[in-house]
């Protein structure tokens, strides 16, 4: 009887940590969708990087009381993982074609049909930053805001093409090996906690090692293959029509990219965050410095946490509703751009 009880404890938590789960049939191919929450309050679609889901990108974030509690309070979480990066995912037949950029643009759209949802919040992480980004312009009226983390904008660079390379070799004839794992493991994380020498490395990034270990080599190679394909979307940055939130980590990889692609966005609309020793993996490395920024650009939207308002939000949002002051970057914080802080900051 001990044995049954146990049993049921342990998936009453597998669920509540995976959320309700949907697999979706799009136009190229399906997609896993976990879903946190009450579907009628509005919506945020998270999208994670390479070999990534939302366990192992988002769980940081999602588990820090303070940032939980504000978004979940205001959102419904609509987590889409790459196709075939779903926990317990299948390996992808090598028959089926490598999506494009487009196609996985494309793929999101499909996922708020499913749901028939109209404007959505956005939260990616690099390659994901690079999907939603792209999706924001081919679904202008559909994203209302983006919150990117150390997000892509240009085609890949001579440096990151060969590093995507080697992994992509490294994927094809080792699979997910110690080597495939540390270039990885430097893809998301500073050096302060990936560890070195006498340092250990930290329980984050023993957690994200065990994560990838459950991961088809199949399945990375094929997102790898598709990022690594992406067109430069610079020029089209002014035309984005949404509020636009970016993070960075200073020790980030793609550090100079997000400079560069703030640099391009419509100052009125945008600002950045720079967090200190910190990599790629803001949401994973230190979720706290994301928290009074995000709570600063969702007060734009009439958005608070749940001390702040005695009532849940259920209306869809819509920036016809924000008064210009609260579009510029200096009514999101004192200093919204750029803003340096660690993770042991007090609030």
């Amino acid at each position: 009887m001990g044995d049954s009880s146990d049993s049921v404890s342990i998936y009453i938590e597998t669920i509540s940590l995976r959320g309700q789960e949907h697999v979706i049939q799009t136009r190229h191919g399906s997609v896993s969708v976990a879903v946190f929450g009450d579907q009628d309050k509005p919506a945020l679609v998270t999208y994670p990087d390479l070999a990534l889901n939302h366990m192992s990108c988002f769980q940081g974030l999602f588990f820090c009381p303070e940032a939980s509690s504000l978004l979940l309070h205001n959102f419904c979480i609509y987590h889409i993982s790459p196709p075939g990066h779903e926990l317990g995912a299948a390996a992808i037949s090598s028959n089926a074609p490598v999506p494009s950029v487009d196609d996985l643009a494309d793929q999101v759209a499909d996922v708020l049909d499913y749901f028939r949802i109209g404007e959505v919040m956005c939260l990616g992480v690099a390659a994901g930053a690079y999907i939603l980004t792209l999706f924001a312009m081919k679904y202008r009226h559909r994203v209302i805001g983006l919150i990117l983390v150390s997000p892509l904008c240009k085609a890949p660079s001579w440096t990151e093409w060969l590093y995507n390379k080697v992994m992509s070799n490294l994927l094809y004839y080792y699979g997910i090996c110690g080597v495939l794992k540390e270039c990885l493991l430097h893809r998301y994380f500073s050096k302060e906690v990936r560890g070195s020498g006498q340092v250990p490395e930290s329980d984050i990034v023993q957690a994200c090692k065990s994560l990838l270990d459950e991961k088809q080599s199949i399945n990375v190679l094929r997102f790898l293959q598709a990022i690594s394909g992406r067109p430069d979307i610079t020029e089209r940055l002014k035309k984005l029509q949404c509020r636009t939130l970016v993070f960075v980590g200073e020790n980030s990889p793609f550090h100079s990219e997000a400079l560069h692609m703030t640099s391009k966005l419509d100052r009125r609309y945008s600002a950045l965050v720079e967090v200190q020793a910190c990599g790629s993996l803001v949401t994973e490395e230190q979720p706290y410095a994301m928290l009074i920024p995000l709570e600063y650009f969702l007060m734009g939207y009439g958005l608070y946490r749940p001390n702040q308002i005695t009532e849940s939000p259920r209306s869809p949002l819509s920036p016809s509703c924000i008064s210009p002051e609260l579009l510029s970057p200096e009514s999101m914080g004192l200093k919204l751009k750029p803003i340096k802080t660690r993770a042991s900051m007090q609030v």
